[in-house]
C-alpha cells in the first residue's frame, strides 16, 4: 500500500488547483507560491547574470586571442628583421674591418682584429702604438750604429812607429812617386 500512496500523493490537490500539493501545518498555499516564485525569480536574475558574464568571458577570450595572435605576427616579423639587422651588421663589420686594413697597409693585418667596430679601432689603436714603439727602437739602434756617408777624409800618414825605410817608402807614396 505504500506504493498507492506515493503515486497518489502528486496527484491530490486543492480544489481549484488539482494538481498542487495539498496544504499541510495551516501554512497558506499563497504565501508559498509568492515564496518560491521570488525564489524563482532570483534565481533566473542570477542565471541571466551568470549567462551574461560567460558571454562577456567568452568575447573577452576571443579578443585576447585575436590580440595574441596579432603580438606574435609582430613578434615573428621583428625577430625576421632582427635577423635581417644581424646580417647586414655583420657584412658592415666585415667591410669596415677590410677598410681599416688597407687604410693601415704599413701595420700588420693579422693585429687588427675584432667583431665590433669599437674592437677594430682599439685594435688599430694598439697596433699604432705597436708599430710607433717599434719605429722609435729602430731609430735609436739606427743612430748608435751610424756610419757617415762616403769615404772618411784623408789625413796624413802617421810616421809614428815605422822603421826609417819604411818612413821613406811613405814619403815617396805621397809625392807620387813608386
Amino acid at each position: 500500500m505504500p506504493e498507492e500512496t506515493q503515486g497518489t500523493q502528486g496527484t491530490q490537490g486543492t480544489p481549484g488547483n488539482p494538481g498542487a500539493p495539498p496544504e499541510s501545518n495551516g501554512a497558506s498555499t499563497a504565501e508559498d507560491m509568492a515564496t518560491i516564485k521570488a525564489e524563482l525569480d532570483e534565481e533566473r536574475k542570477a542565471r541571466a547574470a551568470i549567462e551574461k558574464a560567460l558571454a562577456d568571458k567568452d568575447k573577452r577570450i576571443a579578443e585576447l586571442q585575436a590580440s595574441v595572435s596579432v603580438v606574435q605576427q609582430a613578434g615573428d616579423t621583428a625577430m625576421a628583421d632582427l635577423t635581417q639587422l644581424k646580417d647586414a651588421h655583420a657584412k658592415a663589420v666585415a667591410k669596415y674591418l677590410d677598410a681599416i686594413k688597407l687604410a693601415n697597409s704599413n701595420l700588420p693585418a693579422d693585429v687588427i682584429a675584432g667583431a665590433t667596430i669599437d674592437e677594430i679601432d682599439a685594435s688599430v689603436a694598439k697596433a699604432k702604438a705597436i708599430a710607433e714603439s717599434v719605429k722609435k727602437v729602430l731609430e735609436a739602434q739606427a743612430k748608435e750604429a751610424r756610419v757617415p756617408a762616403g769615404a772618411p777624409t784623408r789625413g796624413e800618414i802617421s810616421l809614428e812607429g815605422l822603421s826609417p825605410r819604411e818612413k821613406i817608402a811613405a814619403g815617396i807614396q805621397q809625392k807620387g812617386g813608386q
